[in-house]
C-alpha cells in the first residue's frame, strides 16, 4: 500500500511538470487563444499544486488562496476572452 505523503508529493511533481507545459505553451503559443488557455490552465494547475502543499503540510491557508486565485483566474479568463473577440474591456 503507497503511503499517502508518497502519493502527495509525487502528485505535486506530475502537476509541477503540467505548470512548466503550460508556462511553454503560454510564451509559445502561436495564437492568442492558445495563450488564453494555457493561462486558465496555468490558473487550475495552481490552485492543484496549492491544495497538494496544503494537504502535505496539514496547512489549511493553502485552501483559502486556492480559492482566491480560483476566483481571480475565472475574472481574468474573462476579460482576456472579451478582449480577444471584442477588442475592448470595458462596455
Amino acid at each position: 500500500m503507497i503511503d499517502i505523503d508518497i502519493a502527495i508529493a509525487l502528485g505535486l511533481i506530475v502537476v509541477g511538470i503540467a505548470m512548466l507545459l503550460s508556462l511553454w505553451r503560454l510564451v509559445r503559443g502561436p495564437t492568442a487563444p492558445d495563450r488564453i488557455l494555457a493561462l486558465d490552465t496555468l490558473y487550475v494547475t495552481t490552485i492543484a499544486l496549492l491544495v497538494l502543499f496544503g494537504m502535505y503540510l496539514d496547512s489549511e491557508i493553502y485552501f483559502e488562496v486556492a480559492l482566491i486565485i480560483a476566483m481571480l483566474g475565472f475574472f481574468g479568463t474573462v476579460v482576456l476572452s472579451k478582449y480577444v473577440v471584442r477588442r475592448d474591456i470595458v462596455e
